[in-house]
């Protein structure tokens, strides 16, 4: 059979999609021999081969290398730079292209949006825009859902929402985007809204969608919203979909619903390293370190080879239960048993795990023997273990540390002026908070939300925002006496400022965790779970407080802060009194 341009460029793209490199070179030798190198059908079948095999320098040599680049040369070029991480030589091409005689398509302007897709490109982005504007292509569907996408992932969502208004009909690539761009940015609600609003113009969501969306219900720790999308999954038959399983487990999850995450695992067919992953660090933010490890040993047992993130989860996981000779040995079967080199976070879950434990001596060794640089990641976990066992001098070593490295990060001179606080030294807040205004740093205000009747309600320290403050606060202050009869003792330790006793309880009773935690009590039936999120780390009077209302009120409690979750129940904590 005689071989022909078309056979050639048709076996190449086969190679490129396969990433069959070796394959694809020697069919290139073929190409040589017989004569079709200078063919331009073929050489932009070579460069998008090589381009897709990340061997992006022969792409660029054969693309030089061509007698006349045409439309489909130039596009494959461009996208080569750009899913290789040039997207800096992906828009120097683009401007080349336009200096040519060669029309432009909407695939090499799709492509070279994709380069633009980052906050530091929004303004090479918005001269595209432009471009595409001159020649008549914003119309395109192809395009515009490349426009709104890569509006939103430079952070300019208002431009991209624009964008879908003035839309004939959006696709679901353009919804997609759009909610994507949402949960990117953190405004979590608008992304559920969204997608109410995509099902109800008659649009299927599809994995991508789900991924998404599960991801806004998991920020929210919105169980309600995550399980009637569960629903909307299974009724799409998407729930065997490897993608949507890790990312339903890791919606129950975080929304404190273990349960449901080992059922979405149990059920998943084929399950991969993503989903073990999942289900392993589910397990490790819900302080479950005993299943999160008995989960790691089966996941070998079944011949699955774990990752860097399955590390992370283990030994997140031993932090959080303090099962510090378990975290050591795994810590060094990384690189004896699976050859995996410990990175950064590993060595910092190594320094919390210690550091938890109040082995603060080890966790400096630790960070003097790392085969790389400390970065803030490892100095802000020694910082917090010395938060825990009140170490002021290591504390400070650290922090100075971390102001170096990121002197405008609030959570650093917070811990360090709390650290303070609570050994006293009212002398040393003071110079750490002239420190933060002289440099202008904000504090990140504590904040608690609740979701209830399907709304989200926020609360502050001492908030009276909220339409039922008097019924909330004479529900805490009834409360109040209750509490102390069942043994609650207010712990002052954890007023960061310098006053009186009295005054120091009364700030205490209305921190946003307390607040959120009552509302929860007279605003749903009783027996009714209570889930509540923190921004930052619930503080120990709090942790204490909430127990004895878990009691009191006869309710199962859940608190999720910024490091893990906390489990209440009939007065007691599934944390252990250990975090």
């Amino acid at each position: 059979m005689k071989t022909s341009q078309f056979i050639f460029a048709s076996v190449l793209s086969s190679c490129a999609n396969l990433l069959a490199l070796e394959q694809g070179k020697q069919l290139h030798v073929h190409v040589i021999r017989s004569g079709f190198e200078s063919n331009g059908y073929v050489g932009s079948a070579l460069v998008d081969m090589y381009a897709k095999c990340s061997i992006i320098e022969d792409a660029k040599q054969i693309f030089h290398g061509m007698p006349k680049q045409d439309a489909v040369s130039w596009t494959a070029m461009i996208g080569g730079c750009t899913e290789n991480g040039q997207a800096g030589e992906a828009l120097k091409l683009f401007y080349q292209m336009q200096k040519s005689v060669v029309k432009m398509d909407h695939f090499a302007l799709a492509n070279v949006l994709s380069a633009c897709s980052c906050e530091t490109a929004l303004d090479y982005g918005k001269q595209v825009h432009t471009h595409i504007f001159k020649i008549g292509f914003e119309m395109s569907p192809f395009v515009g859902s490349a426009l709104l996408d890569m509006y939103a992932k430079c952070g300019s969502i208002e431009d991209a929402h624009q964008l879908q208004n003035e839309m004939t009909r959006p696709d679901g690539v353009s919804w997609n985007a759009l909610i994507a761009g949402y949960v990117r940015k953190g405004d979590n609600l608008k992304a559920l809204m969204l997608f109410g609003q995509m099902r109800h113009e008659g649009l299927q969501p599809d994995q991508f969608t789900f991924v998404c969306i599960l991801s806004a219900a998991a920020s929210l720790a919105s169980l309600k919203q995550g399980k009637q999308i569960h629903g909307y999954i299974i009724r799409s038959k998407l729930d065997s979909n490897i993608f949507v399983g890790s990312a339903l487990i890791d919606m129950y999850a975080k929304c404190g619903s273990i349960e449901d995450a080992r059922h979405v695992f149990n059920k998943v067919p084929g399950r991969d390293g993503i989903l073990w992953n999942a289900m392993i660090v589910g397990y490790a933010l819900n302080g479950c370190g005993k299943e999160a490890i008995h989960l790691f040993e089966s996941m070998l047992q079944a011949g699955m080879k774990p990752d860097e993130i399955t590390f992370i989860g283990v030994l997140s996981a031993c932090s959080h239960a303090g099962l510090v000779n378990e975290g050591r040995d795994y810590f060094v079967s990384m690189s004896q048993n699976h050859c995996i080199a410990p990175k950064a976070k590993h060595y910092a879950c190594m320094i919390d795990l210690v550091g938890r434990a109040g082995l603060l001596n080890e966790a400096r060794d630790l960070i003097d023997k790392m085969p790389f640089k400390s970065d803030t990641i490892i100095w802000g976990a020694l910082l917090s273990a010395c938060r825990i066992h009140g170490n002021t001098e290591l504390a400070k070593q650290a922090a100075e540390w971390l102001f170096e490295l990121e002197p405008e990060n609030a959570t650093t001179y917070v811990l360090l002026s709390n650290i303070y606080a609570a050994a006293g030294r009212w002398d040393d807040v003071s110079k750490v908070r002239k420190m933060m205004k002289e440099r202008g740093v904000t504090k990140t205000p504590g904040y608690s939300w609740i979701e209830v009747k399907n709304r989200m309600h926020t609360f502050m320290v001492h908030d009276r925002s909220h339409p039922e403050t008097e019924e909330i606060y004479a529900a805490l202050k009834g409360l109040a006496g209750q509490m102390k009869e069942a043994g609650y003792v207010p712990d002052t330790n954890f007023v960061f400022y310098d006053v009186e006793g009295e005054n120091k309880e009364n700030i205490l009773y209305y921190h946003s965790e307390k607040l959120a935690v009552v509302f929860g009590i007279i605003s749903t039936p009783p027996g009714t779970p209570i889930r509540v999120v923190n921004n930052l780390r619930v503080c120990g009077d709090c942790h204490a407080a909430i127990k004895v209302l878990s009691k009191i009120a006869q309710r199962y409690i859940v608190l999720r802060d910024a490091n893990r979750f906390h489990h209440f129940k009939d007065g007691m904590c599934s944390c252990g009194n250990y975090w």
